[in-house]
Order: C-alpha cells, then structure tokens, then sequence
C-alpha cells in the first residue's frame, strides 16, 4: 500500500502524537517502549508537518491566483 494510503489525516495525527507526548511526559514506561514512543511521536510529527506545508502550498497558490486576478483586472482598466 502507497504511504498516502495508510497516513493518517492532520487531525488524527495530531490527536496522536498528543498521546504520544503525555505517555512520554508521564513516565514509567521501559526504556524500549520510550523509544518506540518517540519514534512513533517523529512519524507523527512529520506527517502534521507534511499536511500542515500542503496547506500552506494551497493557501500561498490561492493567494497568488487572487493576485494575479486583481492585477489583471486593474490592468485592463488602465489602473
């Protein structure tokens, strides 16, 4: 199965790293289950960061567009 597939949307990955952090922020677990809880807390994070620069892609493309538009549209009255 492709990554994008089996990765989780921004809101479940969140949720679970937030789980991650206050399993880790708690304490008492083994020094291998800490570790794994931070590896699964990388993934996490890497995948909010990846959704969150795919958001920031759209919104700066849709703020472009919109620019071009108006600017377009200020040329073509001689503005």
């Amino acid at each position: 199965m492709a990554e994008a597939e089996t990765a989780p949307g921004y809101e479940q990955a969140r949720d679970e790293l937030i789980e991650v952090v206050r399993k880790l922020e708690a304490g008492g677990t083994s020094l291998e289950d800490s570790l794994a809880l931070w590896e699964r807390g990388e993934e996490l994070a890497t995948v909010c960061r990846h959704w969150l620069e795919g958001a920031r892609a759209r919104l700066d493309s849709a703020l472009a567009a919109r620019d071009g538009a108006i600017g377009d549209a200020e040329g073509a009255r001689g503005e």
